[in-house]
This record gives structure tokens, sequence and C-alpha cells, in this order.
């Protein structure tokens, strides 16, 4: 008898940015006199960067050759992309990450839902709290999450680790040792970042407890203080128990272009003595057919001097736009976090509103579009996040509209 796979059913509702979609779309349908500002989806809204469009457009070019014409990529990704990331992300780093231990992807997203798949369905997962909803969801769907209780909206067999400004957005160890941790630094949603003292301190419970920190760097780029670590194998041991995913989306402005890569080192293993790093290589090889030589030329062009050049300059951009967020909100009397090492700010809702309850106020009485805090775990409620993705006229008039309420 066909059946739904009954973990998907269990997921509540829709995906979170859907329905922020649709209840802006009925919105707009309902006053198309007003004009809306999202900065809501952390969507780009800048054009790719010269070296990057020069690079795509050679490509396509090459592909019109019979001698250069390429088909299908290598399943782990071409070794002139995976090399310049060696070099650039972590040899210049001093970190110790091998090409061979490179997996170029479609995406951080894909990779970031799709890692879970090399586990046990046995596996117990933490995420700090609030979280990116697909670390939660992609593991219902592989059913090691248990039940769901609407009132505490928390799963039975997942442990939440918050992250607030008690503990200064850094969770504590849980009493329960998991077997897999989500980390994402710089954060999304909250914009903070840990510092790497507070990093090399996981590192250590994580190789104490036989777990796998799974640490999303997609920010990283946005680093602005010098005791920040762009990437989890800056800190000792992290070879042993870490795997790291990134992004081309938010630092080359990629989102429509797609391109990421995860790192599994070979000396990350099972408690059996299982090599992580050929579970994934055989994954990989059995359900992608390796990103687009046209993407990787793209991805190879960020390591040129011109396309880090190219990169700063993008990243400087968004970055202005989260301090003008920051600096306005905090004259305005709003109590913000965020907006230093990341593009997003991460404000308390005034006056102890709900976060969907704010969401409606902004959308109704600014025509401006956030992210409900409480769509990223239970202790995102009573927060409201906000992109610095959008223009730089956007992004002022969004904030004049923001302290007129």
């Amino acid at each position: 008898m066909l059946k739904a796979n009954p973990n998907y059913l269990k997921l509540p509702g829709s995906y979170l940015f859907s329905t922020i979609a649709k209840k802006v779309a009925a919105y707009k349908e309902a006053n198309p006199d007003r004009t809306v500002i999202s900065l809501g989806i952390g969507d780009v809204t800048q054009p790719l960067p010269p070296s990057v469009i020069k690079a795509l457009h050679g490509a396509v070019d090459e592909m019109a050759s019979k001698e250069a014409f390429k088909g299908y990529a290598p399943d782990l990704g071409y070794d002139f992309l995976r090399n310049a990331i060696a070099e650039n992300d972590y040899k210049k780093r001093g970190c110790d990450i091998a090409a061979d231990e490179i997996f170029v992807s479609d995406g951080a997203k894909s990779d970031s839902g799709n890692i879970q798949e090399i586990f046990d369905e046995g596996c117990r997962i933490a995420v700090c709290d609030p979280v990116y909803p697909v670390y939660v969801d992609s593991n219902v769907m592989a059913g090691r999450t248990g039940t769901y209780d609407e009132k505490t909206e928390r799963w039975s067999d997942v442990i939440y680790m918050p992250c607030t400004a008690d503990n200064n957005f850094v969770p504590d160890f849980p009493e329960e040792a998991p077997d897999i941790i989500y980390i994402c630094s710089p954060n999304n949603p909250t914009g903070t970042a840990m510092a790497k003292s507070d990093l090399q301190k996981w590192v250590d419970y994580a190789n104490e407890h036989k777990s796998v920190i799974i640490y999303d760097a997609a920010y990283e780029s946005y680093i602005s203080e010098e005791d920040v670590p762009h990437s989890v194998y800056e800190c000792d041991g992290a070879r042993t128990c870490a795997i790291e995913i990134h992004s081309f989306s938010k630092n080359a402005g990629f989102t429509g272009t797609r391109l990421g890569y995860t790192v599994v080192p070979r000396d990350l293993k099972d408690a059996d003595g299982v090599q992580l790093h050929g579970l994934w290589a055989r994954r990989h090889g059995t359900k992608f057919n390796g990103a687009p030589y046209i993407q990787q030329k793209a991805g190879a062009a960020v390591y040129t001097a011109e396309g880090q050049a190219e990169i700063r300059t993008l990243v400087s951009y968004y970055m202005e736009n989260a301090k003008t967020i920051r600096d306005a909100l905090v004259s305005a009397g709003y109590t913000v976090y965020g907006g230093v090492n990341a593009p997003y700010i991460w404000l308390k809702t005034p006056d102890g509103k709900k976060s969907w309850d704010f969401f409606d106020h902004m959308l109704e009485d600014a025509n401006v579009v956030g992210t409900p805090g409480s769509g990223f775990g239970p202790s995102g409620e009573g927060y409201f996040r906000l992109t610095a993705f959008g223009t730089h006229e956007n992004t002022a008039e969004a904030v004049a509209r923001i302290k007129r309420l």
C-alpha cells in the first residue's frame, strides 16, 4: 500500500519563509497602493562581482568549443576550485585541510539538510536555540526528533541549547551529551558570533564526548572582530570532531547561481572507527552529479586578487546597511544585538509583543517585512530578525519607517 513518509507528516505548518511569503503576498493584494520593503529573507540585492561575471561568460564560451566542452563534473568538484578553497580558506589561516577533504556542492542549504543522512537514525541532535530551521526540519524528515509539542514548540528528542542575552548568545553545555551538535557562527538569526576561546571549548567537549559538530560558516566573510574564528579548524582538535559547511551565496552573491562546499576531514570517525569522509563521498556520488562547471569557474574567480577585492566591497556594502539599521534602532530605544560580525540584526520586540504580532505590526503600520524570532525556535519568541541585504536606499527608508512607529 502506497503511503507518504510519516516523518514528513510530522512537520508542523509550512516552512517559515514560505509562511512569511504568503502573508506578505496577501497583504500586497489587499493593499496595492502600499510599497512594502523586505528586510526579512537573507537574499542579496547587489549584482554578481565583475570577475565572477567574466568567469561565467568565459565558461559559457568554453561550452561552445568541442575541445573545451565539459559534461558531468567530478563528484567532489574540480581540482582548480578545491585547490583554491584549500589554499585561501584554510592554509592561509593555518588550518590543516586538504583539497580532497573538500566537497563542492550546489549550496550550503542543501548540505545543511543532507549531511544528516550519513548518521544513524538513533543519533541525538543538539541545536542552538534560536536556530536556522533547516537543521531541525531535515532531522524531522530523517525520523530522529521524536514528537512535536505545539505548546512548547519543541521536539521531544531534540536537545535545545538556549542562546540568549543571559549567556551572551553562547550556548551552555547540555546535561546529556548529544551525538550531533549544530553550531552556526556568525549566527543566523541572532547575528552574534562565538569567540575562538568559546568555540575551542565546544571542540574539546565534542572530542571528549565523541560528538560531531556540524559547523555552519556561511557568514564568515562578515567577521570584523579579531577574536572570532573564520573556521572551526582554527581550533585544536577540530579535525577529529567537526564538519564545516560554506556558502558562496552571502559573500559573493551566488544566491541565484548556487555554489557551496562542505569539509569532512579524513580523521573524523564514528564510534566504530568508520571514516565519515567515505560515507559522505558515497552519498555525494550517488545523489549528486556535481556542481556545474560554469558555477565552479565562477567560484574560482572569487579567489583571484580581483575577486577578493570585489568581495570585500560587497561585504562592506551590506555591513553599512547593518550599521544603519543597528544605529537607527538603538537611537529609537530598541534593544539590539548582532550587526557587527554578521548581516543580521536581532532586536527585542517592544512592550513584550509576541514575535508574530510584531511582524503584523511592522507589515501593516510600517510596510516593512522582517522575520519573527519564534520561527527560529522557542528562545526566539519576543525577538525579531532584520537583514542587511537590501539596497542602501530601501534600508534607509525602512528604518525611517520603523522609527516613526
